[in-house]
C-alpha cells in the first residue's frame, strides 16, 4: 500500500465509519441481543483509527510487525469477549471481513482512472484484513476452547457431589461416563470429604454410570483404593443386572470390594458395619398436620 492510498483512506475515516457500521447493523446476523449498537460504534471506531494509523506506517502490509501489535491487542479483547458472550464463528469473522467491502469502494472512487493501482491497492488492503481475519478467529477459537473447558470443570464438579448421609458414612453417586480425567476428580473430592468428616465408609452409587468396562472397572478400584489408604471403607451400589453380566464376562475381580444391587441396600450395610441400629419407632407422635 502507497503512502497516497494510506493517506486518502485516513482523510475519509467518517465516511468509512459510517458505511461500516451500516453494513454491521444491516446484517441479519447481527446479534443486538448480545451487543449494543453503541458498543459495536465503540469497538470499530477503536480498531479502524488504529488501522489507518498502520497503513500509513512502514511495513503496512505486514501484519505481525510492530505497527500492528496494537491492532492484534483489540482484535484479541474482542474475540476473547465475543466468544464468552456467545457470538458464532460467523459473526465473529465477518466484523473484519464487512470492512473489505467499504475499503474496496472507497479505493474505487479514488482510483476508478487508474486500473493498474486500484487492483494493486485492492489486493494490499485484502491481504491486511484476510491476515487480521485470521487473527481474530484464531483468538476467537481460544476463548472458546477456555469457556468450554471451564464449564466442563464445572459439570464435572457438579455431577460429583459428596453427600454426608450419616455420621461417618458418605455417598457419592456417579453420573455419566467415568474416564480418567472424571476419576481423578472423584477420588479428589472423596479424599478431601473423607479427610474432612473422619468417615469410615464411602458408598459409590453407579446407578447413572451407562456402561462398565474394564477401563472403568479400573477407576473404580483405584478410587476405592485411595480410600482405603485413608482408613475409609468404599461399597460400589447399582450394580444392575447387565452390568454385572459385563464384569463377569470381561474377567474384572471385584471380590475384595463390598458390592450392592441398591443404594438402600449399600446404606444398610453401612450401618452393619458401623454397628448402627436404625429402627421404626411404634409410637406415633402429632406431627402438626
Amino acid at each position: 500500500m502507497n503512502k497516497d492510498t494510506a493517506t486518502y483512506l485516513k482523510g475519509k475515516k467518517k465516511q468509512i465509519m459510517e458505511a461500516w457500521m451500516n453494513n454491521q447493523l444491516k446484517d441479519a446476523a447481527l446479534r443486538d441481543d448480545l451487543m449494543s449498537v453503541s458498543e459495536l460504534q465503540q469497538q470499530s471506531d477503536e480498531f479502524l483509527t488504529a488501522l489507518l494509523k498502520a497503513f500509513a506506517g512502514p511495513n503496512a502490509e505486514d501484519t505481525d510487525s510492530m505497527n500492528y501489535e496494537p491492532i492484534h491487542d483489540i482484535l484479541n479483547e474482542i474475540s476473547i469477549t465475543r466468544a464468552r458472550q456467545g457470538f458464532s464463528p460467523r459473526e465473529t469473522s465477518s466484523y473484519i471481513l464487512s470492512l473489505k467491502e467499504v475499503l474496496s469502494n472507497m479505493l474505487e472512487d479514488q482510483l476508478k482512472n487508474d486500473p493498474a493501482t486500484l487492483y494493486r491497492e485492492i489486493i494490499s488492503v485484502n491481504k491486511i484484513l484476510d491476515s487480521l481475519s485470521l487473527v481474530t478467529m484464531e483468538t476467537y477459537i481460544k476463548g472458546r476452547e477456555e469457556v468450554i473447558l471451564r464449564q466442563t470443570n464445572e459439570m464435572s464438579e457438579i455431577s460429583t457431589p459428596v453427600i454426608r448421609v450419616w455420621d461417618g458414612i458418605l455417598a457419592l453417586p456417579i453420573i455419566g461416563t467415568l474416564d480418567s480425567a472424571r476419576t481423578q476428580v472423584v477420588m479428589e473430592a472423596l479424599l478431601e470429604e473423607i479427610v474432612a468428616t473422619s468417615s469410615r465408609i464411602a458408598i459409590l452409587d453407579i446407578s447413572g454410570v451407562p456402561t462398565v468396562d474394564s477401563l472403568v472397572a479400573q477407576h473404580l478400584i483405584k478410587t476405592v483404593s485411595a480410600a482405603r489408604l485413608m482408613g475409609a471403607e468404599c461399597i460400589i451400589s447399582g450394580i444392575r443386572p447387565e452390568i454385572a453380566q459385563t464384569i463377569v464376562h470381561l474377567g474384572i475381580d471385584l471380590t475384595n470390594i463390598y458390592t450392592k444391587a441398591s443404594l438402600a441396600s449399600a446404606l444398610k450395610m453401612a450401618f452393619s458395619m458401623l454397628n448402627i441400629v436404625v429402627s421404626r419407632s411404634s409410637e406415633k407422635k402429632n406431627l402438626g398436620f
